[in-house]
């Protein structure tokens, strides 16, 4: 032990708490960027007595009160550098304030209150000054200089006046309206959506100033509304032309040179299977018997990356999208039409490129062997699900033979996926039957079928080779070698809390989630899901299930994909319409042309932002079938329906209704007869007075009151009493 170490133990017997205070600052004045807990402390200060140990543990709360320390996480602190500046990223709250993540990834977020955000708007890249607050337990700043923004143009309404006009726009995406000079409105007109560009926004002007660079149309028009959800999540709702252009000039020949480096399938049964208003057929199905009496079936998927090199203007176009975007009445596609709908669609009776994975499977649908590889395919004939679904329940039709081994061996796939865990979900989808100016005439439920299951059996299959090809150790560099960067789809395991409270919830329908003896999450999930098909709480049991579970995403680190009780898995099955899977052709070309193992750092980076476009385009999804909903039951203003409560939170519940799934909320306001609260753990709102309940799963009957289509809000009030 050092002399100076005996000499600190010895001065330390004698300690008072104002002494071990002033040699615990300058412990972390001599060290600003060391973090400390109360053990190190203790450590360097050489006590070593329990008593010692609590008043240092109290110095350093009462350091941090003072605004002296920061706790950058539990138990540990570190100086509080006053007046340091960073970078980062804000990261809006619902109440108008924002916490400021560091661009370099490197410290804890940064709180700052709503006046101290100045004109910073979520997702902007900001400098901030931190000081200290000796209310809070975490840093605190203020916004000094916007850097660079996430977005400057907004979506609203045109309001105008003598002099000048306003940008009403969304609260939830701009919380100031733009000011709009009436030389800068571009045609626009009182009421009309429009797109607003921020072209000044100085500290002392209340709103932003603005230019109008695109007039959607009327408030309730179908093309005004539709493209305006788009610009709201800043979706494109147009191609540039260069885009359009460069498409335009890509040869649709396919060249004997061509061929020639393709395994050929022209002469092989192939045939698409697709919904009945599809344009881009992205994958072909083909089978044929083996001289050993095994099946050989052919996935093919459109060759998109053999059209589309990297760094072009398409492929850039194309990673910026990210996805198609599948809103209620229409595609927008991630590709331009020529080679979404043309050239890379699989249409019958055309000779195709393809990037191909073979199987031979034998009448039980064990797997013998697999090819990777480039062809050539000639589409025999183009199935919708409902044609191949009649084949499949009717045993005649067009190729009925094929289809029906086809059928057979998917179901052999299915049951062997879910005998290795896979989880069953089988949502009902609401679709609405549409009129030619947009218009939502009717409701109906769209469920899967044998046909779709037999698509998707294979398309799994596909997926999951493709990623055990690279991603096994074994395969892809000889044992013990190290798996090459790659793409993979993954899928985390439940969060044990949030099932826990879902399996709480079930047990009052009298369903138990929870496994039984040497069941499986997996299957016990499975287990209840079967239970409640056909029952009035499916959906709602459905809903909540898919919530409990983690959200699947673009990875370069493998994990595992739970939902499907896949080690590895991948999206190879739609390049037209995904971008991941762009990626994973090109890196599998590479690799079996035996090509070095590609930047992980890159490849990562690729998938977050492919991850991150998939989730905004999920909810624009959404946000156009909450419009077809408010527009369909504008017609049913006044009328009653029964319904299920589908969702609670602090400011009232939502109530899907059972005619028809469309969704509405009742306002906790609109509850008089009791002062309300929210019980998030019991997904309930309680009254204080008499404790009534609204709980998630109770059925009621609501009137519907509004339907406001600007905000797409389907306003409910209640009958009576919970049914």
């Amino acid at each position: 032990m050092s002399g100076n170490k005996k000499k600190a133990k010895k001065r330390s017997r004698g300690l008072k708490k104002n002494q071990i205070a002033g040699l615990v600052q300058g412990i972390f004045s001599n060290n600003p960027k060391r973090t400390y807990n109360y053990k190190q402390i203790s450590d360097l200060l050489g006590l070593r007595k329990v008593t010692l140990k609590q008043t240092v543990v109290e110095v350093l709360y009462e350091l941090l009160e003072s605004g002296f320390l920061t706790e950058v996480s539990k138990g540990k602190f570190k100086l509080l550098s006053r007046g340091a500046y960073m970078e980062g990223i804000v990261d809006a709250t619902s109440s108008g304030a924002a916490y400021i993540v560091p661009a370099d990834g490197n410290g804890d977020d940064v709180f700052v209150s709503q006046q101290n955000l100045k004109n910073a708007l979520n997702g902007d890249r900001v400098r901030i000054l931190i000081f200290a607050k000796k209310r809070r337990r975490s840093l605190e700043g203020e916004v000094v200089e916007v850097i660079e923004r996430k977005r400057d143009t907004f979506v609203g309404t045109i309001e105008m006046s003598k002099n000048f006009a306003f940008l009403v726009t969304d609260k939830k995406v701009m919380f100031k309206d733009l000011f709009i000079p009436l030389e800068k409105l571009n045609g626009a007109t009182n009421g009309q959506i429009a797109v607003g560009r921020i072209t000044d926004w100085h500290d002392y002007t209340k709103n932003p100033f603005g230019e109008i660079i695109d007039v959607l149309g009327d408030v309730g028009e179908n093309n005004a509304e539709i493209h305006a959800i788009l610009a709201e999540y800043d979706l494109p709702y147009k191609y540039p032309e260069k885009v359009t252009e460069a498409a335009e000039k890509i040869p649709e020949e396919i060249s004997k040179e061509e061929i020639k480096r393709r395994r050929d399938f022209r002469g092989v049964t192939t045939f698409t299977i697709d919904p009945v208003d599809a344009k881009d057929f992205d994958d072909a199905l083909s089978i044929q018997k083996l001289e050993n009496g095994n099946w050989e079936v052919g996935v093919h998927i459109a060759d998109v990356t053999h059209y589309v090199k990297p760094k072009t203007i398409i492929d850039e176009e194309g990673y910026n999208r990210a996805t198609s975007v599948y809103l209620v009445d229409r595609v927008v596609p991630m590709l331009p039409e020529r080679l979404s709908n043309g050239i890379c669609s699989l249409r019958p009776k055309e000779e195709k490129l393809c990037f191909s994975v073979v199987f031979e499977l034998d009448d039980e649908s064990n797997l013998y062997d697999t090819w990777y590889g480039k062809t050539i395919i000639y589409s025999d004939r183009r199935f919708t699900y409902e044609e191949a679904q009649e084949i499949i329940e009717t045993g005649d039709g067009d190729f009925k033979e094929d289809v029906l081994t086809l059928d057979r061996l998917a179901k052999g796939l299915r049951k062997q996926r879910f005998a290795h865990g896979a989880v069953s979900f089988e949502r009902v989808e609401v679709k609405f039957d549409i009129d030619d100016k947009g218009k939502p005439l009717s409701v109906f439920f769209k469920e899967s079928k044998d046909a779709h299951k037999l698509i998707e059996e294979f398309m799994l299959l596909a997926n999951k080779r493709v990623a055990e090809y690279i991603g096994k150790k074994e395969i892809s560099q000889g044992k013990g070698g190290k798996a090459k960067t790659f793409v993979y789809r993954v899928h985390e395991n439940p969060d044990p809390e949030k099932f826990e409270n879902f399996a709480r919830f079930v047990r009052r329908f009298g369903y138990e989630a929870m496994p039984m003896g040497e069941e499986k999450i997996s299957s016990s999930l499975n287990r209840l899901l079967t239970q409640v098909q056909g029952k009035k709480e499916q959906n709602i049991i459905e809903t909540l299930a898919i919530r409990t579970m983690a959200k699947a995403v673009y990875s370069s680190n493998n994990i595992g994909h739970y939902g499907l009780a896949f080690k590895h898995y991948s999206h190879f099955t739609s390049p037209i319409r995904r971008y991941p899977d762009m990626m994973v052709h090109r890196l599998l070309e590479s690799y079996l042309e035996g090509g070095r193992s590609a930047n992980a750092n890159k490849i990562e980076e690729d998938c977050k932002h492919c991850s991150k476009m998939e989730l905004v385009a999920a909810e624009a999804e959404r946000a156009s079938i909450k419009f077809k909903q408010v527009e369909f039951m504008k017609e049913h203003v006044g009328k009653q329906f029964s319904g299920v409560i589908s969702g609670v939170t602090e400011w009232g519940f939502y109530v899907e209704l059972d005619e028809n799934k469309c969704e509405g909320m009742v306002s906790i306001r609109n509850l008089d007869d009791d002062f309300y609260r929210f019980d998030e753990d019991n997904y309930c709102i309680i009254g204080r007075k008499y404790q009534k309940k609204y709980q998630l799963g109770d059925i009621v009957n609501v009137i519907v009151a509004k339907a406001n289509l600007v905000k797409k809000q389907l306003d409910f009030e209640l009958v009576n009493d919970i049914v």
